[in-house]
């Protein structure tokens, strides 16, 4: 069963404040990113609880889903991994040396490149990133037919492609 959503809630209060005060301003912007910006802040708090039992947190399931995706031999690249993450290198450094202490994945030297190093997702950390994404996606998942049909979830994935499109 879906949960009804409120007739009126925190973000709408904000955009009625706003209309007493400066009723010229068109408010649905501010509607659509704020209730995006918290329904990101909410789902983050999910998905990290859904995490913890396999023993990481957000950062450190990116850098293992990023490995995993790539295909066999599930291996990148520090920069590759940076790039794909948009985080800095020393935060990136950080997260391997957890990641390889954990003996979820190995660093070793690029056999092309004398400087570089290559990555490797280790056979437990597949195992565990597996899992975690499972986790993940059922919290995902649960949100989602909590509040809309399949066609409905179809539609706002649709409809938030096309509008980051436009902003990315």
């Amino acid at each position: 069963m879906k949960t009804q959503p409120p007739d009126h809630d925190a973000v709408d209060a904000i955009a009625d404040q706003w209309a007493v005060v400066r009723p010229d301003l068109d408010t649905v912007p501010m509607a659509v990113f704020g209730r995006v910006y918290r329904l990101a802040n909410a789902m983050r708090g999910r998905v990290d609880k859904a995490y913890a039992p396999y023993g990481m947190a957000l950062g450190e399931f990116d850098v293992l889903a990023t490995l995993r995706r790539s295909g066999a031999p599930y291996t990148l690249s520090p920069r590759e991994l940076t790039a794909t993450l948009m985080i800095t290198t020393g935060g990136m450094t950080g997260r391997l040396d957890k990641l390889e202490k954990a003996g979820l994945l190995t660093r070793s030297p690029d056999p092309n490149d004398r400087r570089g190093l290559r990555v490797t997702l280790s056979e437990r950390g597949r195992e565990l990133v597996d899992q975690a994404v499972e986790a993940g996606l059922g919290e995902q998942r649960a949100a989602l037919e909590a509040a809309l049909s399949a066609e409905e979830a179809d539609q706002l994935a649709g409809l938030l492609r096309k509008l980051l499109a436009t902003t990315a």
